[in-house]
């Protein structure tokens, strides 16, 4: 079995997710603009652990601009899915503006 370095293992509406820890981004280090999404606290459903508070923000993604200043939006959702749903419409916005 071969494997294509250049596909996501992950997707969301046709853009990567990565997660390291309880750290995710959203979108490509080859664009402008990437969401970081941060667990901040999560509950126990049997074995699963399911985020309750998270942390996105909006991050420029040059390499020459300091970490406080790459922040352009920033905000904090109850639930992974309201995180990802204005995670994708800020992403989405960002990355079509003229």
């Amino acid at each position: 079995m071969t494997t294509n370095n250049n596909q996501w293992p992950l997707t969301y509406k046709g853009r990567p997710l990565m997660r390291k820890d309880d750290t995710i981004y959203y979108g490509s280090m080859t664009e402008k603009y990437i969401i970081m999404m941060k667990v901040l606290e999560s509950t126990k459903n049997k074995d699963l652990s399911v985020a309750t508070k998270v942390r996105v923000e909006l991050q420029l993604t040059d390499p020459d601009i300091s970490a406080r200043d790459k922040v352009v939006k920033s905000t904090e959702k109850d639930g992974l899915y309201n995180a990802m749903d204005i995670a994708s419409i800020w992403l989405e916005r960002a990355l079509t503006q003229k």
